[in-house]
């Protein structure tokens, strides 16, 4: 059978739901206990942090560019989880964007991993810009902390502190197109020399909650985007998380 089904194209509404399949997945992931942190700039800010042939996606006229902290566990797609080295706390930098084929996804600024090999595999093997930190998640009630300190390779030092207040569930009637604009995304893009490549990532629809910024005090999406954020509350969504199956990277043919 084919990897996927169907890609997602620029064209297709912000409805949350996977417009694809991988048949034959190179990684099994889930992603728990996520906080997406957003904030906006204007397009021409973050179109020039793209590489040649994407383009930065936006929702009404505005550039997007998230911090995500979560809890990973990753293993192959044959096998059991290990019970060190599949566990770990990782936090991206991302924006979106759209490929010359019309698709849709993420691109990576930056993946901060607290565990060597997954970011080595990552440099490796997905072309993705991998940062080996030491980071912890606390999650206590309602109440959920994420810290990062950046450890190689460079600049080192860089540090994230977010900690985040749970609310409710969004209702099906609250979710707009804006919420899965932020959060439904199904393409990884990365660069390997001049060649663009992609990876499909399948999951079910994020379960959604509200949730409240009580800290935030990050570097690490002003190193990757070169200026301070937006002195805003960024806007806040909440996930206990969900399993994804990661394809294998695929060169791009327009």
């Amino acid at each position: 059978m084919a990897e996927y089904e169907r890609s997602p194209t620029a064209s297709e509404r912000n409805d949350g739901v996977c417009p694809l399949t991988v048949d034959r997945a190179s990684m099994l992931h889930r992603w728990d206990l996520l906080t997406f942190l957003h904030w906006s700039f204007e397009p021409d800010e973050i179109q020039r942090l793209l590489p040649p042939g994407l383009a930065v996606d936006t929702f009404d006229g505005r550039a997007w560019v998230g911090l995500v902290p979560f809890l990973m566990e990753v293993r192959a797609a044959r096998g059991p989880a290990l019970p060190w080295i599949s566990h770990f706390c990782e936090t991206n930098v991302r924006t979106y964007a759209t490929a010359p084929d019309g698709t849709r996804g993420v691109w990576f600024l930056s993946l901060d991993a607290a565990r060597l090999p997954a970011v080595i595999a990552g440099r490796s093997a997905y072309a993705m810009p991998y940062f080996w930190s030491k980071m912890t998640l606390e999650h206590h009630g309602d109440e959920i902390a994420y810290t990062c300190q950046r450890r190689w390779p460079g600049p080192r030092g860089l540090r994230s502190t977010v900690r985040m207040r749970i609310g409710p569930d969004f209702t099906a009637d609250e979710l707009t197109p804006f919420d899965h604009f932020l959060s439904g995304r199904w393409r990884l893009y990365s660069y390997r020399g001049r060649t663009m490549r992609f990876a499909h990532a399948e999951h079910p629809p994020w379960p959604l909650r509200h949730a409240e910024v009580l800290r935030c005090d990050d570097e690490l999406v002003p190193a990757a985007i070169g200026r301070p954020v937006p002195d805003v509350a960024p806007i806040a969504h909440w996930s206990p998380g969900t399993a994804v199956r990661i394809g294998f990277p695929r060169r791009m043919h327009a």
